[in-house]
């Protein structure tokens, strides 16, 4: 386990006990309510986050802003100093946010709700076996004589029954035309991959040699505006690579409604197969660059969807998802040659993809996917599983019942539809707070490095922040009377400078505008309506649940105040919240590495019944009360109303 620090703030004496050796003191002070100048993002280039070393062991790059004889004394950059030891250090009044005392206000504590680590999140579905429906059998069969003269697809057979039990498998056919000469090209040593259907075994690819150790598999989030992907080792269960890619299909549309639309012209559907086929090829050529395997050597890809990417990926009509009475094309696609698939996902011609089975139109194989990896379909408890990107999806209920529902939150959360949006990747603005006096932002970016843009959790921090220090109003317009050069007017719009150009990485400002405003309360109120609708209609309130998992690829950087103050949660117990991350790509894993969860996904995905939101009046009632920040019912964010009310925000 990696130690952890404890670092103190003077003045003040304010203690975080649990530092890591590769979290800096900036990063460390920002996660806990401490705040200290930075406009760089932590690159080191502003200059402005000076503290000095009072005592303990740190460290540290050395500074070009900070001079021999200041570094002598003790002076560092808190976003180039981590610590080794124990540590106290010293914030000097220039570094201090509006110049006031560093920490004069109530220390917030470390972010609310729990982030699991890899291990934990493992753990949520616990005693599982490591047996996948596809894998690799190594076989060393007898050669014939004349005493033993079996024919070869007779011998192989046998060779899988007495080896490894597998009775009446089939083979594909093109196997049995090249068996006589893979068996005997090393002395009647051979590897078969196998895959457990319904039907029985099946042997989809003959190696010649004893190659059962090189078996891998890819799985995949195909998510509408981001695409993730991890390979795995089947026979070790664990993860080898991860990558992402936006969705090529992008061009096509930024919703699934847009793309279904676009599918109906010539030749639409099948750009729109070769785009997302494009863009799973980019991401298996990322993953065996990163971890030097053959991608021959894949044997199974796994992937889980929306109800429209996955018709897309398979080549199915998603006309009908759209249209009255929502009926999709099937529940349960079989498995597809992943080479026939547009013009071919790059892998050997045996492998085949699985497809997560879908619940309705809206309520896809991502969903089935995450409930499964959060384990909620085994608790007792009542639980909500959200997973928020482009559209919102959730799930209530525990292992007894599971009710579901779907809503179009646009992907401002995902960074899209944002004037400087981007994925959460290096140089993402991921974390803001804003002096409540001077109006300057203190930012954080994804590694550290100077700012190119605002991901998802970027943005929910710099809206809740602009909130709370009374920058913009309720109604999410922001107030031109401040003195702060940072609200300005450009081409007849109002906008807050969030990064000024001589600190980013583009060369020009990184800017918050009153349209990004308006895209995000559209995309937090479609979120909130959908789960309180969701909630009403098996006679719950937000109260009633017993935990929350937070799903989605920003899970990893949002705080859930943040998320509450914008009111896209409302202000229930932080306790109850968990971030599982990507819960998609969690359950394709769990899948890839068990035939047994993979028959718990297509339980899930029976047992669970659609709320459908299209035509509901009581959503469309609550997603207009929704259209407010936070809300226009303050019942459930009285912390919000003492605080807008202070600062002058409230409408």
């Amino acid at each position: 386990m990696t130690e952890r620090y404890t670092l103190t703030f003077q003045p003040g004496d304010l203690a975080i006990s649990d530092v890591a050796p590769d979290e800096s003191i900036l990063r460390a002070a920002m996660r806990s309510g401490v705040h200290i100048n930075a406009s760089c993002g932590g690159a080191g280039s502003c200059g402005k986050c000076v503290v000095k070393l009072v005592s303990g062991e740190t460290v540290a790059e050395r500074a070009s802003k900070i001079d021999d004889a200041d570094w002598e004394s003790g002076l560092r950059l808190a976003c180039q100093t981590y610590l080794r030891s124990d540590v106290v250090v010293f914030v000097p009044e220039t570094s201090r946010m509006g110049n006031a005392a560093v920490l004069d206000r109530e220390m917030v504590g470390d972010r609310k709700g729990k982030l699991l680590t890899p291990a934990e999140l493992e753990s949520l579905v616990p005693d599982w076996t490591l047996d996948p429906v596809v894998k690799k059998v190594c076989l060393t069969l007898p050669e014939p004589s004349a005493l033993d003269n079996l024919n070869d697809l007779a011998r192989f057979k046998k060779g899988l029954k007495d080896e490894h039990h597998l009775e009446n498998a089939s083979v594909d056919s093109i196997w049995i035309r090249n068996m006589p000469h893979i068996l005997r090209e090393q002395d009647w040593s051979v590897t078969a991959t196998v895959v457990d259907t319904n039907y029985g075994y099946k042997v989809i690819n003959l190696e010649p040699g004893a190659v059962c150790n090189e078996d891998y598999s890819v799985v995949l989030d195909i998510g509408t505006t981001t695409v993730w992907g991890q390979l795995l080792d089947l026979k070790q269960g664990v993860s080898l690579a991860q990558a992402s890619e936006y969705n090529r299909q992008i061009s096509f549309g930024e919703d699934v409604i847009s793309r279904i639309v676009f599918s109906q012209k010539s030749r639409g559907r099948e750009r729109l197969q070769q785009a997302i086929v494009n863009t799973i090829n980019d991401i298996i050529d990322s993953l065996v660059a990163s971890s030097g395997i053959d991608r021959m050597k894949i044997s199974h890809l796994v992937a889980a969807g929306n109800t429209t990417m996955t018709c897309l990926l398979v080549g199915i009509d998603p006309k009908y998802l759209r249209m009255t009475p929502y009926v999709p094309p099937a529940d349960f696609i079989p498995p597809v040659r992943a080479a026939n698939l547009g013009d071919g996902i790059e892998v050997g011609r045996h492998v085949h993809l699985y497809t997560f089975p879908s619940v309705s139109s809206y309520v896809g194989g991502d969903i089935v996917s995450g409930v499964l990896g959060s384990g909620m379909f085994r608790t007792e408890k009542i639980t909500l599983y959200m997973d928020i990107g482009t559209n919102g999806e959730a799930v209530v209920g525990n292992k007894d019942w599971l009710l579901a529902t779907s809503c179009s939150a646009g992907p401002a959360f995902e960074g899209g539809g944002i004037k400087h949006g981007m994925r959460a990747t290096d140089g993402a603005v991921e974390s803001v707070r804003i002096d409540p006096v001077t109006y300057d932002p203190t930012i954080l970016t994804i590694s550290e490095v100077s700012p190119v843009g605002i991901c998802g959790s970027g943005i929910i921090d710099a809206i809740a922040e602009l909130l709370e220090t009374g920058v913009i109003t309720q109604n999410g317009k922001f107030r031109t009377e401040l003195d702060t050069w940072r609200v300005r007017e450009t081409e007849g719009a109002n906008e807050y400078v969030l990064v000024e150009a001589e600190y980013s990485g583009t060369g020009d400002d990184i800017v918050i505008t009153e349209a990004d405003i308006d895209n995000l309360v559209r995309a937090k109120a479609a979120i909130y309506a959908g789960i309180q609708t969701l909630l009403e209609s098996v006679a719950l309130d937000w109260s009633d649940l017993e935990q929350v998992y937070v799903a989605g690829g920003f899970g990893k950087y949002l705080r859930i105040e943040q998320a509450q103050a914008i009111g896209l949660f409302p202000e229930i117990d932080f306790e109850k919240f968990t971030f599982v991350g990507n819960g998609s790509l969690l359950g394709a894993r769990l899948v890839s590495f068990s035939k047994e969860l993979l028959r718990s996904a297509e339980q899930i995905a029976t047992s669970m019944t659609n709320v459908e939101l299209s035509d509901n009046q009581t959503f469309m009632d609550y997603y207009m009360a929704a259209m407010f920040l936070p809300h226009t019912d303050m019942t459930y964010f009285p912390n919000m109303d003492k605080v807008l009310n202070e600062t002058g925000g409230a409408s």
